[in-house]
């Protein structure tokens, strides 16, 4: 991986520590709006961390291949990902 793992790490386990408060939430009942927007907390974290990684991946590996043979194969790589975004 390409990425800067710090950072990546940072928001995987900033993702982490506020999905297990989630789940106390969950245990707890709390309000259904609270823990919604906990969970879309979570999930723009975990976007966050994807986004550096796709980053990564086009300025490194998708490049490095467009030099070498033209790069078709990691271009399709990667729209086949971000049809799945």
């Amino acid at each position: 991986m390409k990425a800067d793992k710090n950072v990546v790490n940072q928001y995987l386990k900033t993702a982490k520590g506020q999905l297990e408060g989630v789940l106390r939430m969950v245990e707890e009942d709390a309000y259904c709006v609270d823990i919604s927007n906990q969970l879309l907390a979570v999930r723009s974290l975990i976007d966050k961390a994807n986004r550096v990684i796709i980053e990564a991946h086009v300025k490194g590996c998708v490049r490095d291949a467009i030099e070498q043979n033209g790069g078709e194969e990691k271009i399709q790589e990667l729209m086949n990902l971000i049809s799945r975004l």
